[in-house]
């Protein structure tokens, strides 16, 4: 049974959403705040996070910060429809996925359960354009290197840690390179088809990852913007 850890001030939501994802066969743990939050996530490991961002005692934000100091659980951020995500924050830890307030607990549950489908553990069979290398399935691509099964990624041989989500967009673009992958492929490839995101959050996702990657080399280049059509892997 998948354990949720939720974090929210807010008592309503700590309620309402225990309760719809109990129902769909969750175990779910609650906090009130950051802080407890944070102590409940490091000693009771979940295999998701539900963080809301504006809270007593440590926000949102800090406790990602500090939680990934010690865990890479997926994380879904719970935001209000005036916030801006710090670009800083989303270069140096990430979240898997963002849901604005107020929002259907019948998308949430599916995020949920998005993500969690893709942060299990693979079957050892190769996926389609990828190398068997041993006993390591790996995407080599210049300076890039995908390993699906270890869920690692590295560039010029230095660690470039991503979420799930970024992870999937990479992969989809470095399958193929010089091949433009429209927006709603990239949905496709990074979410389940009855999970619903707009543009803008893939736009978000790609901003990331290029600054993620600038961040270890400041020339990096490969991911190309073709804009009104989508994006794709530089050929080299």
């Amino acid at each position: 049974m998948p354990k949720i850890a939720l974090v929210d001030d807010d008592r309503n939501i700590l309620t309402s959403v225990s309760l719809t994802l109990e129902a769909e066969g969750y175990q779910v743990a609650t906090y009130t705040d950051g802080a407890s939050g944070l102590e409940g996530l490091t000693t009771d490991k979940p295999d998701l996070a539900i963080l809301d961002i504006k809270m007593p005692r440590m926000d949102g934000m800090e406790l990602l910060r500090r939680l990934r100091q010690k865990s890479d659980v997926p994380v879904i951020f719970l935001t209000s429809k005036d916030e801006e995500i710090d670009e800083l924050f989303g270069l140096k830890m990430g979240a898997d996925d963002f849901i604005t307030k107020p929002f259907s607990q019948r998308l949430l549950v599916e995020r949920v359960k998005a993500i969690l489908r893709r942060s299990a553990p693979r079957d050892p069979s190769t996926p389609p354009g990828t190398q068997e290398v041993g006993a390591k399935a790996l995407i080599e691509r210049g300076a890039l290197v995908m390993d699906e099964e270890r869920h690692t990624c590295t560039w010029k041989g230095q660690r470039v840690t991503l979420t799930v989500t970024e992870f999937l967009i990479l992969q989809a673009l470095a399958l193929r390179p010089g091949v433009v992958k429209s927006r709603n492929a990239l949905m496709d490839a990074a979410y389940d088809d009855q999970v619903y995101v707009d543009d803008r959050t893939i736009d978000s996702h790609i901003k990331r990852l290029r600054k993620k990657f600038k961040a270890t080399d400041d020339d990096f280049e490969m991911i190309e913007t073709l804009y009104g059509v989508g994006y794709r892997f530089k050929e080299q």
